[in-house]
């Protein structure tokens, strides 16, 4: 028995309809369960007529799903920047996609100062891209997540006062600009970009739409690019100059929202700990 026959019938046929569509009459070598990437999908590795695929199955959508994650996929798959996309499927959300081996980040050629570099131009590769569906704007989504936290009942009355107050005035000094917006992954964190030991993916678009282009930047400088010197580097990269004031000023506000999932424990060896940053609480 494979992993895919211990997936509910409705998976298990979505799963075998995608593959046929993409390797045909070839016989499955191997079928194995891999984890990777910031995800609640089931993730298996296809081994079939020598060529290694990823078959990616979401569970239920959440109230807060990001109805065109597939479009933002496509997209970026296209561009190079995702692996390569064989099949996709909306209804039964159920992606085939090139198999990808990861190697750990700290292995990047060149440390880390590279590795901030590559990052910066990555993610000037992926806003250039055509432009993302929009979905939700930034400080909202923020906003409907923390009201998430606020109702699990996890607080006593009042604990979380201040950190509503304070994501009030984060929301209030952030100004919204729509015509700017580009496309965005919105969830870059190290464990959703994969080395390969040659070059830099992305992967999980789950978050991916239209949004403010600091957005990746904020959260990939604050988990990978942590020092002033790589920090310039990623910057650099990714503009082609040092931000001006107005950038820096903006960015701060971004950072201030993206904080709390930047922080999450996903950076490399040799990176130093975050400098504190403005964060809900």
């Amino acid at each position: 028995m494979s992993a895919l026959d211990k997936l509910p019938p409705a998976q298990r046929d979505a799963a075998h309809a995608a593959l046929r569509q993409v390797i045909g009459t070839a016989a499955i070598d191997a079928v194995t369960s891999v984890s990777g990437g910031a995800t609640s999908a089931q993730l298996f590795r296809i081994d079939a007529g020598g060529e290694n695929y990823l078959l990616r199955i979401e569970g239920m959508p959440s109230p807060l799903r990001n109805p065109f994650q597939y479009v933002s996929l496509r997209i970026a798959a296209e561009a190079g920047i995702a692996p390569r996309l064989h099949y996709v499927d909306d209804a039964s959300r159920v992606a085939v996609m090139d198999f990808v081996q990861r190697q750990p980040l700290g292995r990047y050629p060149g440390g880390l100062p590279a590795l901030a570099k590559a990052l910066g131009e990555l993610l000037a590769r992926l806003q250039a891209t055509p432009t993302f569906p929009a979905f939700v704007r930034y400080p909202d989504i923020v906003a409907r997540l923390w009201a998430h936290v606020g109702r699990t009942g996890l607080f006593a009355p009042g604990v979380l006062d201040r950190c509503n107050a304070h994501l009030a005035r984060i929301r209030a000094a952030y100004a919204w600009d729509e015509v700017n917006s580009v496309s965005s992954h919105n969830d870059s964190l190290p464990a959703n970009i994969l080395f390969d030991g040659n070059r830099l993916w992305m992967i999980d678009w789950e978050s991916a739409y239209r949004t403010d282009p600091l957005v990746d930047l904020a959260i990939v400088g604050d988990s990978l690019a942590r020092t002033p010197e790589l920090e310039s580097i990623l910057h650099r990269a990714w503009l082609g100059r040092r931000l001006d004031e107005a950038r820096r000023a903006r960015l701060a506000h971004v950072r201030a929202l993206s904080l709390p999932s930047s922080q999450r424990p996903h950076a490399p060896a040799g990176s130093r700990p975050a400098r504190r940053r403005p964060s809900m609480c």
